[in-house]
Order: C-alpha cells, then sequence, then structure tokens
C-alpha cells in the first residue's frame, strides 16, 4: 500500500530519484545508489520508464518504490530524440507530484541522459526541494559521437548542460575528467562536485563454470557486454572479427556480444557483410544470470569504444565487470579506460581495427598472460574499485545537502 505523504515513515530524510535512459532496477548504478541510500534510513523513490522485463507501472522492490512510465520509442534520430525526451519530462513531473502527495521527497536526485531533467527539479526547488545531479554522461560529446558535428544542437546541449549545473546544489560526478568539466564548463564550486565511481557489486558479479556451449564447438570465447550503438564501435570490433577469421586465419574463437540497442540490427548486417556471422552472437539485451554466463566462460574480453572525446572521458562500467571476473581485456587506448584498467587490458591503437584484432589473438595464444592480467584486475576491484568502497562517498555528497 502507498504511504501518505503525512505518515510517520515520510518523516526520514526523502529522496526522489529520476532516471530516463533506463529502467530500475536493470540500470545497476542508480540501483546501486538508490539501496545505499535506502539501507543508511532515506525514504526512496524512483521514476524511470519501463522497458523489457520492467513493465509494471508501479512496484516496490526492497522497500524501493518505483514508479515507471512509457516512452513512445527508443530514439534513433534527432526526431526522435525530440519526441522521447518531451514524454519523458512530461511523465517526470507527473509522477514527481504523485510522489510529493503521497510519499513526500526533499531531494530530487536526476541523472542524466538528457540534461534537461532540471526543467522538472527547479519547479520543485521553488516548494524548497534540493536537487542533485547525478553527471552519467557528457551529452554534447554524445550528441557529437553520434551525428559527428558541433551545430545548433550541440550547442543547445552545452546551454542545457550549463543550465543543469548552475540549478544543482550539488553534482555527483563518476570520474575525475567529469569533475573537471563540472567545474570549468559548468561553473560549480569544486567543494560541491562529488566524485562518486560507478564500482561494481560482488553479490551480483558471481564465478560461475564456464557454459562451453557458448562456444559454438570452437575452442575459445571472445566477451563484450554492452549497448549497441553507434559510439560502442562495434562496426570495428567486426573488423577486427573479419580480419582475424580471413587473414589471420583463425578459426578457433567464437564472439558473444551481449546487449540491445538501436544499431543492433545494423550490427547483424554488417557481420553478414563481413562473413563473420557463423563467429559472431548476439544475444540481444538478457538477464543477468546469462551475462554472467558469458563473462565466466569468456577467455578474453573487448571494449571497442571508438577513440572520441565522450568516450576518452567516461567511465564504462563494463571494464570494471570484466575485472570483476577476472577477466583479461583487450581496448582502445582511451584515458578513463587505462584509468579503470591499468594493468588488466592491452591497449590497442586508437580505432586501429587491425592492432585489436592482434592483441586478442596475442591474448588468446598466451594463457599465462591473461591469468595474470585477470587475477590483477580482479584484485584491483576487490581492493580498490568494488562498490562498497564508493558507497561512502554517496553517503557523504548527501551529507553537504544539509536536509
Amino acid at each position: 500500500m502507498m504511504e501518505s505523504a503525512g505518515s510517520a515513515s515520510s518523516k526520514r530524510k526523502r529522496v526522489l530519484i529520476i532516471v530516463e535512459n533506463l529502467p530500475v532496477p536493470f540500470d545497476r548504478r542508480v540501483w546501486q545508489e538508490a539501496t545505499a541510500l535506502k539501507n543508511t534510513g532515506y525514504q526512496v523513490s524512483i521514476i524511470c520508464p519501463t522497458g523489457k522485463d520492467f513493465e509494471k507501472r508501479y512496484e516496490v522492490i526492497d522497500d524501493i518504490h518505483i514508479y515507471r512510465h512509457p516512452l513512445p520509442l527508443e530514439a534513433s534520430g534527432a526526431l526522435g530524440y525530440l519526441l522521447e525526451y518531451s514524454a519523458a519530462l512530461f511523465w517526470e513531473f507527473v509522477l514527481a507530484w504523485r510522489v510529493l502527495l503521497t510519499r513526500g521527497f526533499d531531494v530530487i536526485h536526476a541523472c542524466n541522459p538528457p540534461d534537461l531533467i532540471f526543467i522538472v527539479a527547479m519547479f520543485f526547488k521553488l516548494l524548497g526541494k534540493k536537487f542533485v545531479f547525478d553527471h552519467h554522461d557528457i551529452n554534447p560529446e554524445l550528441y557529437e559521437a553520434k551525428f559527428g558535428k558541433r551545430d545548433f544542437l550541440y550547442r543547445m546541449m552545452l546551454f542545457f548542460e550549463r543550465l543543469t549545473f548552475r540549478s544543482a546544489d550539488i553534482s555527483i560526478a563518476t570520474n575525475e575528467s567529469y569533475k573537471e568539466i563540472a567545474i570549468t564548463r559548468g561553473g560549480m564550486d569544486k567543494d560541491k562536485v562529488f566524485v562518486v565511481r560507478s564500482g561494481p557489486s560482488l553479490d551480483r558479479l558471481k564465478k560461475l563454470p564456464p557454459d562451453e556451449s557458448l562456444k559454438n564447438g570452437k575452442k575459445f570465447l571472445v566477451g563484450y557486454v554492452g549497448v549497441m550503438g553507434q559510439q560502442e564501435g562495434i562496426d570495428y570490433l567486426l573488423k577486427s572479427i573479419n580480419y582475424i577469421v580471413y587473414t589471420l586465419k583463425r578459426t578457433d574463437i567464437q564472439f558473444c556480444l551481449v546487449g540491445g540497442g538501436t544499431e543492433i540490427t545494423n550490427l547483424k548486417t554488417i557481420a553478414r557483410d563481413l562473413k563473420v556471422s557463423d563467429y559472431v552472437h548476439f544475444t540481444d539485451r538478457v538477464p543477468d544470470q546469462k551475462l554472467l554466463e558469458v563473462l565466466n566462460t569468456a577467455d578474453v574480453c573487448v571494449n571497442p569504444d571508438l577513440a572520441n572525446e565522450m568516450n576518452d572521458k567516461s567511465t564504462m562500467n563494463k571494464i570494471m565487470e570484466y575485472m570483476a571476473l577476472g577477466k583479461p581485456i583487450v581496448q582502445f587506448d582511451l584515458t578513463e579506460g587505462r584509468a579503470s584498467a591499468l594493468d588488466a587490458s592491452l591497449y590497442a591503437n586508437k580505432n586501429d581495427f587491425i592492432d585489436m584484432a592482434n592483441k586478442i589473438t596475442y591474448l588468446i595464444d598466451n594463457p599465462d598472460l591473461r591469468t595474470q592480467m585477470g587475477n590483477y584486475g580482479k584484485q584491483r576491484v576487490e581492493k580498490e574499485l568494488e562498490w562498497k568502497y564508493e558507497n561512502p562517498k554517496l553517503l557523504a555528497a548527501y551529507e553537504a545537502l544539509c536536509i
């Protein structure tokens, strides 16, 4: 049963988290943040979209109340994004009122993309509510990565980003690169910017016995987990696979690519055109159990994110998930990718699919190095990067709000 705003439990510090691009609890960072706050005594409500396996418009999980709304489509072009963002803002405003009048909230915690949720937050700031901006993506760079230009819409992204930072009481950055953007481009006081990395939870990332059927009769498996979008560089990975099969003459390696997204149909077409469909399995979005089966079976994991401004400054969750399960990595040489993985990864020359192919096969052929790199990455997660080390940083940010 829904609580009323005047109930005893609503006297706790109350947080409303708004996230648009993924449903919760599928969005792991948001769910970890929500759970951390709830376990510390906060009352937590979440507004998010519906999605595959998360169609319920309202449910309570672990005492966290989740309000979901529909979206008209998964955007892939400028008009699509306009429709998606407009619909999301409408529902976020409507559901925020629902939460306010039933459970109540003292803080709106907005997770981008897009940098438009400040429009909802600013209205409730007039009613005395605090605004926390959780900076997940750098949207101007994301726009440039998707559309390859710095036009009027790019400048609008910069404008909305600046308004978001100026509206926020505090902001949360996922790494030091994002903190620098908050201070220099966003104009925030450095004392109001808190770095909370997206550390993996070892309670979720369990070791499982390998599933040999995933190798499709081949000797080795290379795994990828992530979104199938334009900026993820999956097309470069497919070119690497073509080079491995037809130039290096390696037919003993299967590739399993886990995830969904707007580009998956196009990527399957590219795989067919490159004649590598027999070596690549696209799973689409799958439950955690299937993801874990793939990662636990993989001999090597890859991150083909292209070298651009967005990817260079962004921390990719998949890197630390690979490391948590003791998997050696091959990726293009990007600032934050290297900062996360260090010696758990080999680094291919930027956007060089041939170099990536050579480094994948080099790791495949050197099992001792794979073990050494995997153990290093796992220990780095256990001793430095696991979510339990980030949890106190999130709580420290909330203490600074003085609610």
